[in-house]
């Protein structure tokens, strides 16, 4: 099969396009690198003629609705044009969140809906690494800050890649479909998340403060709606803690 990977040149999209090839399927990563710009259209139609699906994993929260909606929606129409099958990364716990960026995410589903054509959309939790930059950015010194009761559930972005990779090679739904959730094997709490990544470079557990939640976002935030329903995802990949272990002992980035 021919897939096309929206944003393979990413950590994401380079992981999928990785997977296609070890099982032996044509990858096709599709970037500005390669001519390929969903923001604009350019050279999106002739990237995906021919392909027997495409996997968007492209996104840029820097630029807005830009690209995590419209450019979305544009690729969501082009594929049902052609009637190619789209798998679409996405988040978990967005439906009654106020964040800003989840809003963006829920409207893309949205439009990927409203396109028509088949799709497939994977909502995710949390990568480890950017449960790692929560934990270090809520960190100053000695103490982490946490807001209310506030706890992940990330998830090793190879799971995610292959998870996708599946949904790609399977026969495409009739419309759009959810496919069942993906989460990491346990819940973390900010403080146990930071005590791990100071551990993980040799410091001593932090002290824990406790912000009280108080507006809209912060109380969302403090309930933890991106962790999944017990039982309502599927659980896999490495553990944060498997996962640490094999990065550098100071991290950086996302």
């Amino acid at each position: 099969m021919r897939i096309v990977v929206v944003g393979g040149a990413g950590d994401l999209g380079s992981r999928v396009v990785r997977d296609v090839t070890t099982r032996g399927h044509d990858a096709v990563s599709a970037s500005r690198r390669t001519g390929v710009d969903i923001a604009t259209g350019q050279g999106l139609k002739a990237a995906l003629v021919d392909a027997d699906a495409v996997v968007n994993c492209a996104d840029d929260t820097s630029r807005g609705d830009t690209v995590t909606v419209y450019a979305a929606r544009r690729l969501a129409d082009t594929a049902a044009d052609l009637g190619v099958h789209l798998a679409h990364i996405s988040i978990v716990g967005i439906d009654d969140h106020p964040m800003t960026y989840y809003r963006r995410k829920l409207r893309a589903e949205q439009g990927i809906a409203a396109a028509g054509g088949p799709a497939t959309i994977l909502r995710a939790t949390q990568f480890h690494s950017l449960a790692a930059f929560f934990a270090r950015t809520l960190t100053l010194g000695p103490l982490t800050a946490t807001i209310g009761d506030m706890a992940l559930q990330p998830v090793d972005t190879d799971f995610v890649a292959q998870r996708l990779v599946d949904l790609a090679l399977a026969p495409p739904p009739t419309g759009c479909t959810r496919a069942t959730d993906v989460a990491g094997p346990d819940v973390l709490t900010i403080g146990e998340l930071a005590t791990l990544v100071r551990a993980h470079r040799g410091a001593s557990a932090p002290h824990v403060v406790r912000i009280p939640p108080v507006g809209g976002l912060m109380r969302a935030v403090s309930e933890s709606r991106t962790v999944p329903v017990a039982g309502t995802a599927d659980l896999g990949g490495r553990t944060f803690e498997e996962w640490l272990a094999a990065q550098p002992p100071r991290l950086t980035g996302r």
